[in-house]
């Protein structure tokens, strides 16, 4: 069965609460849950959260928009992971932050397509304007067996460790959409939250759907909206550039 894992919690430190911020009478997360359910190649979609009550919310949430739901581990994500694809029977699937916002379906769909022809059991497909990896049971069960480490936030670190022992490849053929500019589409500071509600609030007042393409063009035609968290991007990079020395000092 195939899957879209949505990993998200409510113990954020930079933005607490960011799933469940509202934007236009909607939770953050419910932006990336309505989008997700439009790919013709995900079996389920499962929201995955933490046991911490703060994360009673976000299962509601789940409910409410007729997606699953698995609570796990707190720290390690991996084994949250793990819990879900046994719980549901996953033999392949697409991870998606809950804090991608404007994740587009037909990205989980490239990674989906690109292993019912290779059969990976690691799709890699980060660096685009949200990373994306696909993973197979066989890859999550070998990575959390040989792991020394809890805190398994950069997730990628992990699958390079056992490089030896699945079939990993990077993502390909990606459409031109899909390929990074110079435009922060995260949401992990105020001024993303800024960001995204001035979108969203556009395509409201529009009577317009949330598309990628659609996004995209109205960002090219309004670099104001860019400039409102791009200057955040930095941050952001350094931070991740700390994790995963964090990581490797710690032994991954």
């Amino acid at each position: 069965m195939n899957s879209i894992l949505i990993s998200v919690r409510s113990d954020s430190t930079r933005l607490p609460n960011k799933a469940v911020l509202k934007i236009c009478g909607l939770s953050t997360i419910e932006y990336v849950i309505r989008n997700l359910k439009n790919s013709k190649f995900a079996d389920k979609i499962i929201l995955c959260t933490t046991l911490e009550e703060s994360d009673d919310v976000l299962c509601e949430i789940a409910e409410k928009n007729g997606i699953n739901f698995f609570r796990g581990s707190t720290e390690d994500k991996l084994e949250r992971w793990r819990g879900a694809c046994d719980k549901y029977g996953v033999d392949f699937f697409v991870n998606v932050d809950g804090d991608d916002l404007f994740f587009d379906f037909g990205l989980a769909d490239l990674v989906f397509n690109q292993h019912n022809k290779n059969r990976a059991d690691f799709i890699d497909g980060r660096g685009l304007y949200n990373d994306v990896y696909g993973i197979s049971r066989k890859g999550i069960d070998l990575v959390c067996e040989n792991k020394k480490n809890t805190d398994t936030e950069f997730i990628k670190t992990y699958f390079d460790n056992i490089g030896n022992l699945i079939k990993g490849e990077k993502l390909i053929n990606i459409p031109l959409k899909y390929q990074k500019r110079e435009i922060r589409m995260t949401l992990d500071y105020i001024e993303d939250l800024h960001f995204f509600t001035v979108i969203i609030k556009h395509f409201k007042d529009k009577k317009k759907d949330l598309k990628f393409e659609a996004i995209l063009d109205y960002l090219e035609q309004n670099p104001d909206v860019v400039e409102l968290n791009w200057h955040k991007e930095q941050s952001w990079k350094e931070n991740q550039i700390r994790m995963v020395s964090k990581i490797k000092q710690e032994g991954i």
